[in-house]
């Protein structure tokens, strides 16, 4: 059984920064891949980023490529989504998601198998 906890989302103004976290704990086995997808409303969930938390490879959007990056603080399994230069179109539900890893890689993206956190809210005003 793995649990994740994400936090961190905010209101913020246009070109803001703001950091969130995922905390992952359970099986460590289960989810050495980890990511981030996000859904407005009325809009399809879309992945944002994932890493492999034991490899450190690593993949983004091309959305959101140059703006947001993805860290990582080995000690409690919490992997952190930076988010740079935001625009009102970053406005979503943010929720993190994790599975198993199949070697350094890490496939979240269209994988069935995920766990979930319950999500955190991120609004971009002008």
């Amino acid at each position: 059984q793995v649990h994740l906890v994400d936090s961190g989302g905010s209101s913020v103004q246009v070109g803001g920064s703001l950091r969130l976290s995922c905390a992952a704990s359970g099986d460590r086995d289960s989810y050495a891949c980890m990511g981030w997808f996000r859904q407005a409303p009325g809009h399809e969930r879309e992945w944002i980023a994932s890493r492999n938390i034991r490899s450190g490879l690593t993949g983004v959007a091309d959305s959101v490529t140059g703006r947001f990056t993805l860290s990582q603080e080995n000690a409690n399994d919490t992997l952190y989504l930076q988010m740079n230069s935001l625009k009102p179109e970053d406005s979503a539900m943010y929720i993190c998601a994790a599975r198993v890893a199949t070697g350094d890689a890490c496939s979240l993206k269209n994988a069935p198998d995920k766990y979930w956190g319950q999500g955190t809210q991120v609004t971009v005003s002008s």
